[in-house]
Formats: C-alpha cells, sequence, structure tokens
C-alpha cells in the first residue's frame, strides 16, 4: 500500500512539474508577436540558441531545446528582415512522421532538435537517439535509430516510464 502511495506522489508531482513548464513557456513566448519581434527580442527573451541555421530565403532558424529535463524543443523563425516569422514546438507526432530512413543526423537535428540521450550500441554497430516529450498529458520517447553511416533506420515511440 506503501508503494501505491508514493507512485501516486510521484505521478502527481511529475504533473506538478509539467504543468509549471508549460506556465513558463506560455510566459515565454505570449510577448513574442511574429512581425514585431526581433531575433534580438526573442534572444533576449530565451537567451542563446542551441544552434542557428541559415535558410535559403535569408531567414534564420533558433534552435531552443529543452531536453534532456524538458519535453519540448522550440525552432523559432526568424526573416529575412529580422522579424519573429514562427514559434514551433517541435517534438509532436507530426514532425516525427517527417522523420524517414535515410535521413542523416544532421537533418533529423534540424527537424526536432537536440536529443536527451544518445547512445553508441558497438556490438550492433548503431546509434539510438531519444527525446522526451507529451502526448496529451502522458509522457512518452521519441527514439531513433542511426546505422554505421549516421543515417536514420528507425524510429519508434513508447511510453517514457517503459523507456527507462
Amino acid at each position: 500500500m506503501e508503494r501505491i502511495r508514493n507512485l501516486a506522489a510521484r505521478a502527481g508531482l511529475v504533473v506538478l512539474a509539467c504543468a509549471l513548464l508549460a506556465a513558463c513557456d506560455v510566459q515565454r513566448t505570449q510577448p513574442m508577436e511574429a512581425g514585431v519581434s526581433t531575433e534580438a527580442d526573442v534572444r533576449a527573451q530565451f537567451g542563446e540558441p542551441a544552434a542557428v541555421y541559415d535558410e535559403e530565403d535569408g531567414g534564420r532558424t533558433l534552435e531552443y531545446p529543452h531536453q534532456p529535463e524538458g519535453q519540448v524543443n522550440y525552432m523559432i523563425a526568424i526573416g529575412a528582415q529580422g522579424k519573429l516569422v514562427a514559434i514551433r514546438q517541435v517534438l509532436n507526432p507530426d514532425r516525427f512522421a517527417s522523420i524517414t530512413p535515410g535521413l542523416d543526423k544532421s537533418q533529423v537535428r534540424r527537424l526536432i532538435g537536440r536529443p536527451a540521450r544518445a547512445e553508441i550500441f558497438e556490438l550492433k554497430n548503431e546509434e539510438v537517439w531519444d527525446w522526451r516529450w507529451l502526448d496529451g498529458t502522458q509522457s512518452k520517447v521519441f527514439s531513433i535509430t542511426f546505422d554505421a553511416d549516421g543515417k536514420v533506420q528507425s524510429t519508434a515511440v513508447s511510453d517514457e516510464t517503459a523507456a527507462r
């Protein structure tokens, strides 16, 4: 009985922590306005990005991962004129569906950002990257297995508790 109470208390703390993190993200993104906020405004609000990707149209995409602690990764698009175009939370089923066999690690990173964890399996000659994300209120893990050439071999989704 004590074990069940401990598990229930832990689950409650996880839900509370997720709610608080989500509230922080809303507070950060709310003052940002497409077409008005500048790249400097974004950097002042979010800090330095983990990566910056130059786009063909002269714009830039700023990567803000919240892994491994959080369950979101943001890609923030800045137009060629230096104004905010969009803030996208990229850890979602639609984006995961775009991860197909043959993509390389840099293409994956550009689509969904830095993973929470990367692990090499030398005997299998594989590397697995994991991202923590929320499917509604359920904590999940999205995993990608790369082959020896660093190309996507397969993907999988599991419950976070089962993935540990």
